[in-house]
């Protein structure tokens, strides 16, 4: 079979036998949404795969470039790659669903399937780290991925039964999206019932070209942009879909990549832009049930949609990010000893200075050793 002919369209697939998709993204990627049924291979795994005769494999990557290397390098009549990738999947997908149905759909889910998993979660972290106070407009941050999307489901749900009064804007930037991933965007939030105000802004084409920690710097350039942005619509707030996972991995790298204990925040005073705050109120919220909710909505979202990303992802000598490293590790500890996960949340929570070598705060450093000879 000819190159041309390994690239093959979702209709085309359809009409096959015995078809099997392969997923070259990355098991962190894969864990993150993927294919119904379809495995999840790495470069060297593929190498080695037994290719059965009676099978059709289809490769996908983010958009087409990775798989179609591989599907063109392998001497295989049943080898092919999908045209566009997974993002074409998820566009093809959504042609399926009745639209009518999927926002009526994902709220009653939110009120009874997930009540306690999603709703109470999120609930509680407002009350407990007290993040809506009457009067507040808060600027819901939706950066088109399952956490901040399901944020925003929550809030509309929780305005339902707010007992004061406060604002909500659902703000979504465009740092450089493709056509393909913005569109994924602006479906899911129509589909949902999200009515998105959307700004474009240049972020991806600045740090497309930064060598050292490219991730930092779009975070950091990101978040300011959307300040500004949340500010000039009158807002006092900004809402991220950070959820639990997200603080324990923060937690974890802290200690092993950055050497010290720190934690990420449920709220922050912005240092930036005076009378700004940053609020996490996914903050209880676990991963695995946002995974849940979106899987029984048939629901699909993209994941972080950058160049450097997506390359990364399908490049072979890539060996993951620090962060896919600990999220690897906590879930590996997890499958020993289930308290794991709360007890990294909690060793926060509980800890005692007097334990403590040396710490920081904001009148400086303190070394145990300074009172030492007083507690004698």
């Amino acid at each position: 079979m000819s190159q041309m002919k390994k690239g093959l369209k979702l209709a085309d697939i359809e009409k096959m036998q015995n078809v099997v998709f392969v997923d070259t993204r990355g098991e962190s990627s894969f864990y993150y949404g993927h294919i119904p049924n379809a495995v999840c291979l790495s470069l060297k795994e593929i190498e080695n795969f037994d290719f059965e005769q009676n099978k059709n494999y289809v490769l996908y990557c983010r958009n087409e470039s990775f798989s179609k290397s591989i599907a063109e390098s392998k001497n295989k009549n049943n080898v092919f790659y999908l045209k566009g990738g997974y993002t074409s999947w998820i566009k093809e997908s959504y042609k399926k669903l009745n639209k009518n149905e999927v926002q009526e759909k994902a709220e009653l889910s939110i009120r009874k399937k997930f009540h306690k998993q999603l709703f109470s979660q999120f609930a509680k972290g407002i009350k407990e780290y007290n993040l809506i106070e009457s009067g507040d407009k808060i600027a819901v941050c939706i950066s088109g991925g399952k956490d901040s999307m399901l944020m925003a489901k929550l809030f509309q749900e929780i305005k339902k039964h707010n007992k004061y009064p406060f604002e909500l804007v659902f703000l979504v930037m465009d740092p450089g999206y493709s056509k393909e991933n913005r569109e994924i965007i602006e479906t899911n939030a129509k589909m949902l019932g999200v009515p998105i105000t959307v700004f474009d802004t240049d972020i991806f084409d600045s740090v497309v070209n930064i060598e050292k920690s490219p991730c930092y710097v779009c975070a950091r350039m990101r978040r300011g942009y959307l300040y500004s942005k949340a500010k000039e619509l009158g807002c006092n707030k900004i809402a991220l879909g950070h959820h639990f996972d997200d603080v324990i991995e923060t937690i974890m790298l802290g200690m092993l990549y950055g050497a010290q204990v720190q934690t990420m925040m449920p709220k922050l005073h912005s240092s930036n832009f005076e009378g700004m705050e940053l609020i996490r109120p996914m903050y209880l919220v676990r991963e695995e049930d946002i995974i849940k909710w979106r899987d029984y909505n048939e629901l699909h979202f993209i994941e972080c949609a950058c160049k450097f990303t997506a390359e990364n992802d399908e490049d072979p000598s890539n060996v993951g990010s620090k962060r896919k490293k600990v999220k690897q590790l906590i879930r590996e500890l997890k499958a020993e000893d289930p308290q794991i996960e709360i007890n990294i949340f909690r060793s926060v929570e509980n800890v005692n200075l007097s334990t403590i070598i040396a710490f920081k705060d904001e009148t400086g450093e303190h070394h145990f050793l300074d009172n030492y000879k007083n507690k004698k």
